[in-house]
């Protein structure tokens, strides 16, 4: 399947509109139903925290998505363009979901990771000069028919 992208204001209420998007192409990439609401719930966690995060650093900055089904493996990224550099943006590096802890460097909870890395099969959260990246994936039990 090719890369599906798609970008979207930093609006609460386009959050809703990439659920289901991504919940459709998900379905489509062979994504078994069972885990559909998890793929939901955990790019709509993704999504609202891009949001909130462009809200006040950035808001004419779009939110992007990118979807891919690959090696039996279907994986969203979700980016924003809140500097890694920037005291109240980014997030501290995560490679794993053990390593997920409640609170940020600030020492604000952030529930919305923890419940990404209990929903995912796989996530992996980068921090860089330009953004944040969550790339989560979920198994793909059938052949992609996009």
């Amino acid at each position: 399947m090719a890369t599906v992208e798609l970008s979207f204001s930093a609006l609460p209420v386009h959050v809703r509109t990439a659920r289901l998007i991504v919940t459709a192409v998900a379905r489509r990439s062979g994504v078994a139903e069972a885990l559909l609401d998890e793929v939901r719930l955990a790019v709509g966690e993704a999504c609202s925290r891009a949001v909130e995060a462009h809200r006040l650093h950035c808001p004419d900055e779009p939110v992007r998505l990118e979807l891919n089904a690959a090696d039996r493996r279907f994986e969203v990224i979700v980016s924003d363009t809140v500097p890694g550099d920037d005291p109240a943006g980014g997030i501290p590096p995560v490679h794993a979901a053990e390593d997920f802890e409640f609170a940020l460097g600030d020492g604000t909870a952030d529930l919305g990771l923890a419940v990404i890395a209990g929903l995912a099969d796989h996530v992996d959260i980068e921090t860089t000069p330009k953004g944040v990246q969550i790339r989560m994936s979920w198994p793909a039990e059938a052949e992609a028919s996009v």
